[in-house]
């Protein structure tokens, strides 16, 4: 992967490329943290300067890229310190000379947004890579606040852009970029869990910290299906407070040796590769990177049919889709692809093809990069170096590499 790179000191001679900053919250293995690494690790840096930033660098992904600036939130995001915190990042893209700077989650568009206008930064994004239903009501006017600052704001999916509009966003604030899947993602790679015959693996790939993933409907739906077809096996792969609760829940609906809980997992397209048939059940979702890195592998996926999946899961061609919460549609869909291992092979092709043609980190990125440039035309961004907020360019604090 490109590493980020280290920081322009201060005297060192201009350069024609326009400095990109993107910032996220934190470095877990959420669907918008790994968009964050994966389209700074994309960025051509020979067209730009590229700085990345975060509230806290925690998460397994820190390994996936080499420096990061930390501005902590320090408590409230609306509290005293968040603001010296804002004033020591906006001090830093002076310094910096951010022609971009692009805020990738709700915390980071809290935090950045504000900050990069206080900066004059030429081109401000936020993004929306949720519906939005998770967000009190507080949270999502303060979001839809700091959004009014933007010039533009990237949704991965229209769902999404399509909640900001009924919020009162006009829509020519919104552009879409769907997520972008690795070249790795397409490589065929071994099975984590060895290959037995006759067996039909099914695996659900989500953070076990919020009851909407809807875990407990995956389980019951396996319980349904479990004593009827004894080559079926379940997989859960992920982590979080809820673990022990759906071990729990496992063990009381007797599925203890069918299930198999791997935890926390890296090697996603190991773990792909040892599935049949991946679901997500969750009642909320924008763009979810399980269902593209699903098709990428050629595994099919059952979803519920909420937010932006009916985008990406053409119902009956590359899986199946079921409406919230409906358990018998949802178990009645696993059962049809579970024994029609022709019709897998089938979903499962056109899905790679799809996901490589629509997805693709090439694809995705060069929307990106067309994104920048075009919004630094419009203002007609020069690459002469930013006048520093006067006094306080070698004052900033709180920025932790």
């Amino acid at each position: 992967m490109k590493p980020a790179e280290p920081p322009i000191q201060t005297g060192e001679a201009e350069s024609w490329r326009p400095g990109i900053f993107l910032m996220t919250n934190t470095l877990e293995t959420g669907g918008s943290e790994r968009q964050f690494v994966t389209i700074a690790n994309a960025l051509d840096r020979e067209k730009f300067r590229v700085s990345l930033g975060c509230l806290s660098p925690i998460g397994p992904l820190r390994a996936d890229i080499q420096s990061i600036e930390q501005f902590p939130a320090r408590g409230s995001l609306f509290g005293l310190r968040s603001w010296l915190s804002r004033l020591a990042l906006a001090l830093f893209l002076r310094r910096q000379r951010i022609a971009v700077a692009h805020a990738f989650d709700f915390y980071s568009n809290l935090m950045l947004i504000p900050a990069a206008k206080l900066a004059g930064v030429p081109v401000v994004l936020g993004s929306h890579r949720q519906i939005g239903d998770l967000l009190t009501p507080r949270q999502f006017q303060a979001q839809n606040a700091a959004f009014r600052l933007c010039d533009r704001i990237v949704c991965n999916s229209a769902a999404a852009a399509g909640r900001l509009e009924q919020s009162g966003i006009r829509r020519s604030k919104f552009v879409v970029i769907p997520n972008g899947l690795p070249d790795e993602l397409f490589t065929a790679t071994p099975p984590a869990l060895p290959r037995e015959p006759n067996v039909v693996r099914i695996g659900m790939i989500s953070r076990m910290n919020h009851p909407v993933k809807r875990h407990d409907l995956f389980l019951r739906v396996a319980a349904r299906l479990a004593h009827r077809f004894p080559q079926l096996q379940f997989v859960l792969v992920g982590d979080g407070p809820l673990r022990a609760g759906l071990e729990g829940l496992v063990a009381r609906l007797e599925l203890t040796d069918r299930v198999h809980f791997l935890g926390e997992r890296r090697d996603i397209p190991a773990v792909l590769a040892s599935l049949d048939i991946t679901v997500l059940p969750s009642s909320s979702e924008s763009l979810s990177n399980v269902i593209l890195e699903s098709m990428a592998a050629g595994v099919p996926v059952v979803a519920a049919r909420v937010g932006g999946n009916p985008e990406v899961v053409e119902d009956g061609t590359t899986g199946f889709l079921f409406n919230p919460g409906d358990e018998e549609a949802f178990g009645a869909l696993l059962e049809r692809l579970a024994l029609q291992l022709e019709l897998r092979q089938k979903f499962g092709s056109t899905a790679r093809e799809r996901a490589r043609t629509e997805h693709s980190i090439a694809r995705v990125r060069d929307r990106y990069q067309e994104l920048y440039r075009g919004l630094l035309e419009e203002k007609g961004y020069s690459a002469a170096p930013l006048k520093v907020l006067a006094g306080c360019a070698d004052k900033s604090e709180g920025m932790v590499r």
